[in-house]
């Protein structure tokens, strides 16, 4: 009788120990591939274009406020 409950207490612990194993590990989003464009006339990969310079950002202005802000109380 013990021997059979070890063995049913063995199999339950196992399988859970196999779902829980299964389980892990990097579950990260697959990224998506761009499709590469073919040059109309020859049929090859074109080469990649180089990117345009990026603009500094602009500086930020205060904006003045309108005589209706001013007027509200604070």
């Amino acid at each position: 009788m013990a021997g059979l409950m070890n063995e049913l207490v063995n199999g339950v612990v196992k399988s859970v120990l196999n779902e829980i194993l299964k389980k892990t590990g990097s579950r990260a989003a697959t990224k998506r591939q761009k499709r590469q464009a073919r040059s109309a006339t020859t049929g090859r990969f074109k080469k990649a274009t180089a990117k345009r310079a990026v603009r500094p950002a602009k500086k930020q202005v205060s904006r003045r406020r309108t005589s209706a802000s001013r007027s509200k109380t604070r």
